[in-house]
């Protein structure tokens, strides 16, 4: 199955796993802003006793509408989380993890395998930027030619309304 890792059954070493998110990924989460997607996860799985690490490599690019003019507007995907998975009680967030920068995944004792679609998409959410623009000069003119008009026409609505004398008196 696409971004299962089964823990289960596999001898100590390093596994690879590859998978491609598509927009089919994203439609799962029912995610709008994302109308298009073409990025490559890879896992780097070690195990070592009851020592298992994982490391991602997501990488590519989604397609959001610009908040600007609400044309696409592509945008990287570069993440690189790395994360530790326990198998039990969650540990404290006060609590020394042991793990160095590593997050840790805690699953219960009867999980046998690692379903890593919900981390997969928090790190491509999380990479993108807060406001999604295009660059200077890079949006649909017509649109922007709109934005300007219409800051206009509401300066010049302030400043003949019956109500603009008031600002006046305070």
């Amino acid at each position: 199955m696409d971004y299962i890792i089964p823990l289960n059954g596999w001898a100590a070493g390093e596994r690879e796993f590859r998978w491609h998110a598509g927009t089919e990924f994203f439609q799962m989460f029912d995610n709008a802003e994302i109308l298009d997607a073409d990025v490559d996860v890879e896992a780097k799985v070690v195990k070592s006793g009851h020592y298992i690490g994982v490391d991602l490599d997501v990488e590519g690019s989604v397609t959001v509408p610009c908040d600007r003019c609400l044309e696409d507007l592509t945008l990287p995907v570069d993440a690189h989380p790395s994360f530790s998975v326990k198998f039990g009680e969650e540990v404290s967030p006060g609590g020394e993890s042991g793990e160095g920068e590593r997050e840790i995944l805690c699953l219960s004792d009867s999980d046998a395998d690692l379903d890593l679609r919900q981390v997969i998409y928090d790190f491509v959410c999380l990479s993108l930027p807060m406001q999604k623009v295009h660059d200077e000069g890079q949006c649909n003119p017509d649109t922007v030619r709109f934005l300007s008009h219409e800051q206009g026409n509401e300066e010049a609505a302030a400043m003949n309304s019956p109500f603009a004398a008031l600002k006046g008196l305070l």
